[in-house]
């Protein structure tokens, strides 16, 4: 059978692809504009009703496709966002270097290894409340390893495994309470308040993981039952999938890790109590690399190229935001973006508030097969979905909801994500085993995730 050789191009690829369109929809599109107004919280919103065709419309030269991603990079709320994710990044790479993470998830292992419904659970919830914080994702792979080797022990298989990292990482984005890298930029973009409607969204993290939890204990326990029954039957345990050497949890990384839990209290207090955003989120993090240095006994300079190493590895990310940023630039600068509000605004209205939300999610979850960066995604849809919710009637924050359903769960399904492509690679599962177990939990999660936001409606959720 010949080899298919399409393949799906690189994020960047489709971004630009997106700001050339953008400019093209210029061209074509009549240039209009609502009016604004101001709410009671000081923040615009578009005025229903008010739509009008400029008489006068802009006419963009084709060097706006370039220009339009410098310009995007130098606006100041990309530029904050930008810097906020490389301080974030090299927080990460210093906190994983004091060996703390290794070490509490070894801890976990061996508190609940020959209890395996407790191990499933206590690990998808470590997984789901470290990406529902502070957007972990990438720094889940070692582990795949490690849970191979544990759960294959056990009489499972590498299915398993791997379920209780993705499933619990989708969850805890889809769910995410303060995520930095989707729900706070979200927010940030809609004008919401950030980290508002926290405890509905703790709420709905505890229910996306039972659904979760449910989802894989069942699969779990039928390849207990009878391993012919297994999705990857036949397929070896790949022969380098050895587990790494076993990190004891010292006194040192119980420090930091308590560490870190105080910093995500602070930073809650702080974002609600004083209005912190970005430049004191970033200073939090910069504070906190530099104690989770000192009480991991990680030497200055040590520490230093960490943290400069961890931010690099966020610059694919930054570059990302930049272009994304792009498409509503070349939009704005065409004045056609109330357009395409005006336009997706009409069959949403006829839905009702309740489809409109559902509507939101659906087009979410569509968007993260050609945009699988969280944060990328946030600024090419949310400048539409933001006052586009208040057209159809609904909050802003219920936006922010649909979007952050439509990134985060759809992450663990869509090939484009790179996460999820490295973690069954390494683990030898092909993709399409991979739906298989998949695609009925995401049938379970459109569901959920529908009814969620129609509860959001009903309830008014701000």
């Amino acid at each position: 059978m010949k080899e298919s050789r399409f393949r799906v191009p690189h994020t960047l690829v489709l971004l630009f692809g997106m700001v050339v369109l953008a400019y093209l929809m210029t061209l074509v599109l009549p240039a209009g504009e609502f009016q604004r107004v101001t709410n009671e919280q000081g923040r615009q919103q578009v005025e229903p009703g008010t739509y009008q065709v400029l008489e006068e419309p802009p006419n963009l030269s084709p060097i706006t496709v370039f220009s339009a991603i410098p310009r995007s990079f130098a606006i100041h709320s990309t530029a904050e966002i930008i810097f906020f994710i490389f301080i974030v990044g090299g927080f990460f790479a210093v906190f994983r270097a004091t060996g703390a993470v290794d070490a509490g998830i070894s801890r976990l292992i061996d508190l609940l290894g020959h209890r395996p419904f407790w191990l499933v659970a206590g690990a998808m919830a470590a997984f789901a409340v470290g990406s529902s914080t502070i957007g972990m994702a990438e720094e889940y792979i070692p582990f795949i390893p490690v849970l191979i080797t544990l759960f294959v022990a056990l009489g499972f298989d590498t299915v398993t495994a791997v379920a209780v990292v993705c499933i619990g990482y989708g969850v805890g984005y889809g769910a995410a309470a303060i995520n930095p890298f989707t729900v706070l930029i979200a927010q940030g973009i809609a004008g919401v308040e950030p980290a508002s409607a926290q405890g509905f969204r703790w709420i709905l993290l505890a229910v996306f993981f039972v659904i979760g939890l449910h989802h894989v204990w069942r699969y779990a326990r039928r390849i207990k039952a009878d391993p012919d029954q297994s999705l990857v039957a036949g397929i070896p345990v790949p022969a380098n999938m050895k587990a790494p050497e076993k990190a004891p949890l010292t006194l040192r990384h119980v420090l930091v890790l308590i560490a870190l839990i105080a910093a995500l209290v602070l930073l809650i207090w702080g974002i609600k109590a004083k209005g912190w955003y970005l430049v004191e989120m970033g200073s939090l993090f910069l504070a906190l690399s530099v104690l989770v240095a000192l009480l991991g006994g990680i030497a200055p300079s040590k520490t230093a190229k960490a943290f400069c190493d961890g931010a690099a590895e966020l610059t694919s990310t930054a570059l990302i935001i930049g272009v994304a940023r792009a498409i509503e630039t070349v939009l704005n600068d065409g004045k056609v973006i109330d357009t395409v509000i005006h336009g997706i605004a009409a069959p949403l209205q006829q839905m009702g508030a309740t489809g409109a939300a559902i509507g939101m999610f659906l087009v979410q979850s569509l968007c993260n097969l050609f945009i699988p960066s969280g944060s990328g995604q946030a600024f090419v849809t949310m400048p539409i979905m933001a006052p586009l919710a208040d057209l159809v009637g609904i909050s802003r924050q219920i936006a922010v909801l649909a979007y952050q359903f439509g990134d985060g769960f759809t992450n663990i399904l869509v090939p484009t994500n790179a996460v999820l492509i490295g973690i069954l690679t390494l683990a030898g599962i092909p993709y399409d085993r991979w739906v298989r177990l998949i695609f009925p939990f995401m049938i379970k999660v459109w569901i959920a995730g529908s009814i969620a936001l129609a509860v959001a409606v009903a309830i008014g959720l701000k």
